[in-house]
C-alpha cells in the first residue's frame, strides 16, 4: 500500500517506507560501522521496532523519511528525507545509508529530491542536518547539499546526552544555490 509521494532520480526512487525496505533496514541497523552515529548496532528485533518510526510519522504527520531504492537492482539503499520529532531543533533533512550506497553520490542524489520536495509541500523556510561531529561523511554531504555548520545542537529526552553538531540553511540559501527563487 502506498501512502505518501514517490519521488524519481536519475538512478533512485524515493517514497515511504514498505514492509519490503526491512530486510536492508535491519542489515544497516545490524551493522556496527554503518549505525555508529545513528544510535548504534541493534538487533532485528530491535531495528523492527526503530523501523515503525518512519511509517508512523508518514501515518501521523504527513511526512517523513523516504525510502531510497535503486532503481537498476530494486534494492533499499537507505532512508533520506524530512524528519520533525517532538522537541527536535529544527526541520530536519534526515540521512542513513546501507553500506552497499556508500561512495556512490546516492545521498547527494536523493538529498536533492528530498530537500526539494520538503520545501514544495511542507511549508518549511530552512532545514537542518543533526550530525554527529566525528561523522565526517555525513558533513560532506551536508555540505555537497549546501549547507553549512550552524553550531552544536540539544536534542530532546531521551536523546539529550548525543552530542551533535547542526548544519543547515535556509530556503532562500537552497534555491539561490540552484539559480532559482525561492
Amino acid at each position: 500500500m502506498q501512502s505518501g509521494p514517490i519521488l524519481e532520480t536519475e538512478r533512485l526512487l524515493l517514497r515511504p517506507p514498505q514492509a519490503t525496505d526491512f530486510d536492508g533496514f535491519a542489515e544497516m541497523q545490524g551493522d556496527a560501522n554503518a549505525s555508529r552515529f545513528i544510535g548504534g548496532h541493534v538487533t532485528r528485533a530491535e531495528a523492527w521496532r526503530r523501523f515503525l518510526w518512519q511509517p508512523g510519522a508518514w501515518f501521523v504527520q504527513g511526512f517523513g523519511m523516504f525510502g531510497v531504492i535503486e532503481k537498476a537492482s530494486g534494492l533499499w539503499m537507505g532512508q533520506i528525507g524530512p524528519w520533525k520529532p517532538e522537541g527536535w531543533p529544527g526541520n530536519e533533512i534526515g540521512y542513513a545509508f546501507h553500506p552497499r550506497a556508500w561512495g556512490k553520490g546516492y545521498a547527494t542524489e536523493a538529498g536533492t529530491a528530498a530537500i526539494d520536495w520538503a520545501f514544495a509541500n511542507l511549508g518549511w523556510n530552512d532545514i537542518i542536518h543533526c550530525i554527529d561531529p566525528g561523522n565526517v561523511p555525513s558533513q560532506k554531504v551536508a555540505q555537497r547539499l549546501g549547507s553549512t555548520k550552524k553550531g552544536p545542537g540539544k536534542l530532546p529526552a531521551p536523546f539529550e546526552h548525543v552530542v551533535v553538531d547542526v548544519w543547515g540553511q535556509t530556503r532562500e540559501q537552497w534555491f539561490a544555490r540552484k539559480g532559482q527563487a525561492a
